[in-house]
């Protein structure tokens, strides 16, 4: 219908066929003005895109409603880098509910606000990886659940982009923790539970055990104590399953210096390592 369009004269369009036209002298001159390449196939009134129609632009195309020249309910938008948006618009922006298509074979869908990706939303990550949660200026902000294509799992909150306050991590192996996060690892308070019944309370920095803590044993041993680096390192008292008690100092997870053994029974013992 459309494949001679560039050529017609529009004197000679009868009124009645005015509204369906490709592209008329006001739009050549107006790319003319800003050295831009347009063309415009689709439905006029009053001389304004209004209805179904497809715009090319610069290599980017947009097909879909039109309302007085302005992108607006629902269209498809093809950008020259290869990227494809399909869904809601309102004034010239992506607005409402709407799937992002990214050349690289990522794709978001969900919740737009201001052509921007804002509210709920779920982003599909070319590797197998996936989120799904709130969104806030093109960010992962607020509550969300990341889902890792080797199985791991963290479900809290965001924000820029990272695990920020309080969530709980799920490890392919078993682990899982519960607690503070900062900058997308384990910080400040938190449980750390693991596969073989071991339990950690206590404090945390840069994804490992640091500062105060308790070691809860699957036997029924428990240490409380100072932390560094994940390993026991300053003042700590350890208690036996069995009743018995021992006090004393702690280097890179060994005991160091005099420890006094509290026996069950009542009676103490010294031992220097």
């Amino acid at each position: 219908m459309f494949k001679d369009a560039n050529i017609i004269n529009e004197d000679n369009i009868n009124n009645k066929f005015k509204n369906i036209i490709s592209i008329n002298y006001k739009i050549i001159k107006k790319a003319k003005i800003y050295e831009q390449e347009e063309e415009y196939i689709g439905e006029f009134i009053n001389e304004l895109k209004n209805g179904k129609g497809i715009n090319y632009n610069n290599g980017n195309s947009y097909e879909g409603d039109w309302k007085d020249n302005i992108k607006e309910e629902k269209g498809i938008y093809y950008y020259k880098n290869g990227n494809k948006y399909e869904g809601d618009w309102k004034e010239n922006k992506r607005e409402g509910k709407g799937v992002l298509f990214f050349i690289n074979g990522d794709r978001y869908k969900g919740d737009w606000k201001d052509n921007k990706i804002e509210g709920k939303g779920i982003y599909y990550y070319n590797n197998g990886d996936r989120y799904e949660g709130d969104w806030k200026d093109n960010k992962i902000v607020g509550k969300g659940i990341y889902y890792y294509n080797n199985g791991n799992r963290y479900k809290g909150d965001w924000k820029n982009n990272k695990k920020e306050g309080k969530g709980i991590g799920y490890f392919n192996n078993g682990d899982r923790y519960e607690g503070d996060w900062k900058n997308n690892k384990k910080e400040g308070k938190g449980v750390g539970y693991f596969n073989n019944g071991n339990r950690y309370e206590g404090d945390w920095k840069d994804d490992k055990r640091e500062g105060k803590g308790i070691f809860y044993y699957y036997n029924g041993d428990r240490y409380e104590g100072d932390w560094k680096d994940n390993k026991k390192e300053g003042k700590g008292i350890y208690y036996y399953h069995n009743g018995d008690r021992e006090v004393g100092d702690y280097l890179n997870d060994d005991k160091i210096g005099v420890h006094a053994k509290l026996n069950f029974n009542g009676s103490v013992a010294q031992k220097i390592y």
